[in-house]
């Protein structure tokens, strides 16, 4: 177990320094200007904060997560698109493992940090004017 998580741990940091690591910055970018777009949407509609949602609001859950992987899906495919592509040219085998927490940091934390926050920044402003 200690060397999967070595490995692990030592393939996450070589991404920051290898080959398509402007991927680490056009992937949040991409997830945060989709969460932004969505937040807007969101607090102009009077909807509750997005993630908090998710947890709070069984009734709608379903079609809040059909809405946000619509938005964020594509990158979150990207992403583990490219990091197998990463790990057959750097690290010449392909983990899944990998690949789907990287595809995580890169698309969904990103998304979902900041679609909530979003919807209350716009929501308070459209209801003041």
């Amino acid at each position: 177990m200690d060397d999967i998580l070595t490995r692990f741990t030592e393939n996450l940091v070589g991404r920051l320094h290898g080959p398509m690591n402007f991927r680490l910055i056009l992937q949040p970018l991409m997830a945060t200007l989709f969460a932004f777009r969505d937040g807007m949407k969101d607090g102009r509609a009077g909807a509750p904060p997005y993630f908090w949602a998710l947890f709070t609001d069984p009734s709608h859950r379903r079609g809040m997560l059909k809405t946000g992987w619509k938005s964020v899906g594509k990158i979150f495919i990207l992403a583990l698109i490219l990091d197998a592509i990463y790990q057959v040219i750097v690290v010449r085998w392909f983990y899944p493992g990998e690949a789907i927490v990287v595809a995580i940091i890169l698309a969904l934390v990103p998304y979902l940090l900041l679609r909530g926050p979003v919807n209350r920044l716009f929501g308070k402003v459209d209801q003041k004017s």
